[in-house]
């Protein structure tokens, strides 16, 4: 029965953690420090590629393959640049020791939308992996 539901539950638990790991402080845990500059952007690069590569499998996985392989693409590549930027906002509005950034955004929608087209790389062309519909 689960299944069935692989990429949804996939997808599901990527943004559970997403959200979580964006919006929870994690300041008085002691973690360790990584002093990368600019290793945020990096982070929010691949949460982001992560949700939209599983968000075309996803909607592939929901709509049973009758959407299109360029619907599916588009539609996960702009869900995850909107939440991205939702979240954004939220770091802003919500949480007092985290901050929006609009870097942090790009970084986010950047991506977001290299995961969909890795993900329409692996089915288009002459690949072994085929998108029927």
């Amino acid at each position: 029965m689960l299944k069935n539901y692989k990429y949804t539950i996939a997808l599901l638990g990527w943004m559970v953690f997403v959200t979580v790991s964006s919006l929870v402080s994690f300041s008085d845990s002691d973690g360790v420090d990584i002093d990368i500059p600019n290793f945020d952007k990096v982070v929010h690069f691949c949460f982001y590629f992560g949700a939209a590569f599983l968000g075309v499998f996803f909607i592939r996985e929901r709509t049973k393959a009758d959407t299109s392989l360029k619907k599916s693409v588009w539609y996960a590549a702009m869900v995850a640049i909107v939440y991205g930027i939702i979240i954004e906002v939220l770091q802003y509005s919500l949480t007092t020791d985290r901050h929006g950034d609009i870097l942090d955004a790009l970084a986010n929608s950047v991506g977001a939308i290299a995961g969909a087209f890795i993900a329409k790389s692996l089915f288009s062309g002459e690949r072994w992996l085929k998108w029927k519909n």
